[in-house]
Parts: structure tokens; sequence; C-alpha cells
């Protein structure tokens, strides 16, 4: 299978490039300057992703910056919906389907259990707002399409949580970490499985439960503050940077944009239709950590 993905510095893009050729597969990334999502040209789009030949499209680039969009909209609309609604028309124009990777904060946080496939969306920040539209214009595109929400993503690669711990550490004793937002922190490596066995099931028939949107995030759940004790523990078990955690209240870390207080999202749909199941999210912590501590690569 020739999987084309969008970006080729992110975290998910990179964890494709490793986990996809371990399946077999064929990853290439289609990225700037052929394939610009923040100045969405439909027809360049489309042009640099035929090149590519694909048999299935995973849009994993995005904009991120989820304060600065707060003062960056037209930008962070332009690449999240304007360039996913591209992305996805192109797809059409091939005759290939997509697999587009969205985000918890499409919800407002505020429910006291898990977010289903099925709850109201209610994005608080621009990020999810532009988010939210990107997932609507995937669907309103005509593309053979898949969605997969995801939440609280570390790996390997790229700047993430896990390597901002772990350099914090070198310098400090103590960090303050909030602990009172809940989620499901979810390994780019397993994010990255996961969206090829779902490409796969969309290459290989046309049934229409394997299209929509899903849930797909690390099983469990935990907090920010849970996810460094368990990175420090990792760190400290092999001699490297430590802290001790200070939990904190989100009110005592000041963003431009608000977080959810719950992130949590249930995955029962992905499993039923799809058969993924992601790994409990400590393990993963656990195993990035250790891959980062052995590599050298939390400094970079």
């Amino acid at each position: 299978m020739r999987i084309a993905v969008t970006g080729c510095r992110g975290q998910l893009a990179r964890s494709l490039a490793e986990q996809g050729a371990q399946h077999g597969h064929a990853v290439i990334a289609v990225a700037r300057p052929e394939l610009d999502l923040a100045n969405p040209d439909p027809d360049a789009i489309h042009a640099a992703l035929a090149a590519a030949k694909p048999d299935v499209i995973v849009n994993a680039a995005a904009y991120t910056a989820v304060d600065k969009a707060e003062s960056e909209r037209e930008l962070a609309f332009a690449v999240n919906a304007d360039g996913a609604g591209a992305v996805a028309r192109a797809a059409a124009r091939i005759g290939v389907p997509v697999v587009h990777v969205s985000t918890d904060y499409v919800f407002a946080g505020d429910k006291a259990e898990p977010y289903s496939e099925n709850d109201p969306t209610g994005p608080t920040g621009v990020y999810g707002a532009s988010k939210l539209a990107g997932e609507t214009a995937v669907l309103s595109r005509g593309a053979d399409a898949a969605i997969l929400r995801t939440a609280w993503v570390y790996s390997p690669f790229g700047a993430n949580f896990v390597k901002t711990m772990l350099r914090l550490a070198d310098t400090r004793d103590e960090i303050g970490v909030v602990g009172d937002q809940r989620g499901n922190p979810t390994s780019a490596l397993d994010l990255a499985d996961a969206v090829v066995r779902v490409a796969q099931n969309l290459v290989g028939g046309d049934a229409p439960e394997h299209r929509g949107i899903f849930h797909a995030t690390g099983s469990g759940e935990g907090s920010w503050a849970d996810l460094a004790e368990i990175v420090f523990a990792v760190s400290r078990a092999t001699s490297g940077p430590t802290a001790r955690v200070k939990r904190i209240a989100t009110t005592e870390y000041v963003t431009a944009a608000a977080r959810p207080a719950n992130s949590r999202l249930e995955c029962g749909k992905l499993f039923e239709r799809h058969g993924v199941r992601f790994p409990e999210w400590r393990s993963s912590v656990e195993n990035v950590t250790a891959r980062l501590l052995q590599e050298g690569t939390w400094k970079a």
C-alpha cells in the first residue's frame, strides 16, 4: 500500500514513516513547497498528491499552535479548514480514500464523562474551531473518508510534552504541572499504527462502517501531572534528568487559549468498526521516554 501523508516534520508524519515501513507499506511525505496548506490552491494540492500515486492519503499536516491561533485565526483556518478540504477534494479527484486527523479540542471539555463521537461539539478556542471546520470540510467534499480525533500526542519526534519535561528537569528540581485536566495521553507511534490499520480497511473495501468519525487515543486516562510523573520515574531509573512534580490547578497556568478540563475520548467505536485498540497509555509513555533517553534526542 502506498500512503501519501501531508507534512513531513510533524510527530504523526514521522511516526507513519517509521511504522508504515515496519508494516511493509511505502509512506510518501508530501509537503511544502509542492503542498502548502497555508495557501491552499486546490489544483496545486491535487497535483502534488497525485504525483505520489497513493492508494490512500493521510492528512496529518495541521496548524497546532493552540495559543498562537488566538491571534492567527486566518492562518489556522487556512491550514486546518480550507487546507483539509482541499486535501479531501484532491483525494476524491484521484479516487482514493483519505484519513483525516482531528482533535479533542472540538469539544468544550465540560462533560463529566468521556466524549463519544455522537456528543455535541463546542470548541472554546480558535484552534478547536478551525479543526471542527476541517472535519466539516472533509465530509462535505465528497471524499471517501475516515476522521480520527486524537489527543495529548507525544512521540520520539518534534516538540512535545515528554521532551519538554525532560529538558525542564535537566535544570530544575521541581516543576509545576497541571493536575486537574484529564485526558488520554497518546503515542504518535501507536496512532500511526491505528492510521495504517484504518487505511487498510478503507482501501480494502467500501464498507460504510469503516467511514465517518472515530476517536483514537491511548487506553486509560490521566492528568498532565500523572504523565510527568511516569516520565520522571523512567528517567530516574536510568540516571536521566528528573524532578519533583508539583500539582497545580489550571487557573495557576494561564494560557491564551482555554484548555478542556475533560479531554477524554471514548474509543469503543474504533475497536468495533476497525478492530483497533490502543495500548495502555502508561506503557507507551515508558517506551517513548526510554527511547528518548537512550537516543539522547530529548535534548533536541
